[in-house]
């Protein structure tokens, strides 16, 4: 066994990098056992040096993440900052300077995946980040590894626990979305503005990583389709349940039947309730995996947190360390497929729409029509109304999107029609 140590610079030290260094600190032991060689916190980067760190040596703590890097003695960096810069910079200064990276960091991985990949390939060196997606689950290893030669067709999932959290609680309760936003925030489930979990960008910017991976091509943030779930409400609900449904907001990542290309999109859906992912409760995440060999796979846990999502970033970091010792490099971006992302308007799946209409005859013969001249087939019909007024709720067959977005922009133009309530996608049939 190596006796001198691997040197590590932590670069940031919030949430997640205070749980990487106390387990670092408690487990050293065992680490040294698993890597072949001890692993020593060489180095902590903060903005605020005079907060109280706990369990951190004062000595190790510097505001000078760049000269951390370039001081010539470190071997492997943990980027926990999060957001694009200054993030992207020290990585690529850690590469420029002979030393591995295991980030978390999902923002500039489904940004800038591709030019990091490539700056990590010519300095031959690691990339790993394991706590990018889905906090403790083991996931991307088994995509890049595990599943390395099967083909992946398809990839469904739950990857934000703060939007399940809210959904799930709307479900269960009957409580509307403000206030279980409200009860998320109080127990510390979602941010002060929790924006980027129920716009849907943190789940966009996982599924970027997702679909690069089990697709083997690049698939950047701007390529994800987005819908966020603000708009969802007790009335969804109780429609999907009429349906034996709940609604999640997925991740949905497919290859196209020709296998030309590939789709990228999140936004809340149906689901059966006899699917895996409907009975994924809480902060929980889960995701299900469709391989043409292996067949359906689901990975599930704790998708969030400090603990969960250090327990990844100290698994890359056993990895690579052993990479180090071996003077080898594990698997770096697999792209080789250049398949196109198709947009969103040639997604094909079946849709729930609900419309406020006049109560009068004749209504659900124009609005069926309409469906037809679209081309959009309905598979059911239920219709509810007094005092002039009713609901109109028509469930598709599988159609594209486009052709679902014409026939709700020909609906609107109808006189009998008051305005549509909502629409949303049915997934996992």
């Amino acid at each position: 066994m190596r006796t001198r140590p691997l040197k590590v610079a932590l670069l940031g030290c919030g949430v997640v990098g205070s749980e990487v260094a106390r387990i670092m600190t408690t487990h050293a032991d065992d680490l040294t056992q698993r890597i072949g060689a001890p692993v020593e916190l060489a180095g902590v980067a903060v903005r605020r040096p005079s907060k109280v760190r706990e369990g951190i040596d004062p000595a190790l703590i510097t505001t000078d993440a760049t000269a951390l890097l370039k001081r010539g003695d470190i071997d492997i960096a943990i980027e926990v900052i999060g957001g694009i810069e200054p993030a992207r910079t020290l990585i690529t200064t850690a590469f420029e300077h002979g030393i591995s990276v295991v980030s978390a960091n999902k923002a500039l991985l489904a940004q800038d995946g591709a030019a990091l990949h490539a700056a990590a390939e010519q300095a031959g060196l690691d990339l790993y980040y394991e706590a990018a997606v889905a906090g403790a689950i083991p996931l991307i290893r088994p995509l890049r590894e595990s599943l390395a030669g099967d083909k992946i067709n398809r990839v469904m999932g739950i990857v934000n626990g703060t939007t399940n959290f809210i959904l799930d609680k709307m479900d269960s309760t009957g409580a509307g979305y403000q206030e279980a936003l409200d009860e998320a925030t109080a127990l510390g489930y979602a941010e002060a503005d929790p924006t980027a979990d129920v716009e849907g960008y943190d789940a966009a910017a996982k599924a970027a990583i997702l679909a690069g991976i089990a697709f083997h091509t690049r698939v950047r943030l701007d390529d994800v389709y987005r819908e966020g779930m603000t708009e969802v409400s007790a009335a969804d609900f109780a429609s999907a349940k009429r349906m034996g449904c709940t609604i999640k907001l997925l991740a949905i990542l497919e290859r196209a039947a020709d296998g030309e290309s590939v789709t990228a999109r999140v936004h809340p859906a149906m689901i059966p309730l006899s699917h895996p992912l409907a009975s994924v409760r809480e902060a929980y995440n889960a995701v299900f995996v469709e391989a043409e060999a292996a067949g359906r796979l689901m990975f599930y846990g704790p998708g969030a947190g400090g603990a969960p999502t250090a327990s990844a970033v100290l698994g890359d970091l056993v990895a690579v360390a052993r990479n180090k010792l071996a003077e080898a490099t594990g698997p770096g971006e697999s792209a080789y497929t250049q398949l196109p992302v198709s947009p969103m308007g040639d997604v094909v799946t079946r849709y729930h729409i609900s419309l406020d209409v006049a109560d009068k005859p004749g209504v659900l013969a124009q609005v069926a029509t309409t469906f037809a001249e679209h081309g959009v087939s309905i598979d059911t019909v239920r219709q509810q109304g007094k005092d002039g007024e009713a609901s109109l709720v028509v469930v598709t067959h599988r159609a594209a999107d486009a052709a679902l977005s014409g026939t709700v922009e020909a609906l609107r133009k109808l006189d009998t029609v008051r305005g549509v309530a909502s629409i949303m996608r049915v997934e996992g049939e």
